[in-house]
């Protein structure tokens, strides 16, 4: 368990980073609580069902029975959600953080998946992320530089 959450932990840091370099606020100290949250409430789902039957040793019954466990992971989109909408702030020009939200949004998948065990996609798929995070930020600055492209 204290693998997985170490993973989570830094794993979210990485995807963080590029946040924390622009200088937005969710940056790496939001993403490392995200995905070490994400892991945690991970780990309780899949651990739920022993700690239950602890005394009885039933497990299979429980999870015949019972799958309510797993909407615990599932409900870490749905927090997570609320968390990001909180970030997204709208004026008359244009809409703020909606980059941050969807990245705490993606932050927390891979948190999930760090949690339950999914340690070589979660790293994947954070490094993917944060590698694409890093190219589209610059192709968008170079782009603005560019003095052919007129709007």
């Amino acid at each position: 368990m204290l693998t997985n959450f170490g993973v989570a932990i830094v794993l979210g840091a990485l995807m963080g980073l590029e946040r924390e370099m622009v200088g937005k606020e969710a940056g790496i100290r939001t993403s490392i609580m995200v995905a070490g949250g994400a892991a945690i409430f991970s780990l309780i789902a899949l651990n739920l069902p022993y700690i239950i039957t602890a005394e009885t040793g039933e497990v299979t019954e429980v999870l015949a029975r019972n799958s309510g466990f797993l909407t615990v992971i599932a409900n870490i989109v749905v927090g997570i959600g609320f968390l990001g909408a909180g970030i997204i702030i709208k004026t008359e020009e244009r809409v703020h953080g909606l980059t941050t939200a969807a990245v705490i949004w993606a932050v927390a998948a891979v948190g999930t998946l760090a949690g339950i065990g999914l340690l070589e996609f979660a790293a994947a798929t954070a490094i993917i992320f944060s590698g694409l995070l890093y190219i589209l930020r610059k192709a968008r600055v170079v782009e603005k530089l560019n003095p052919d492209n007129i709007n």
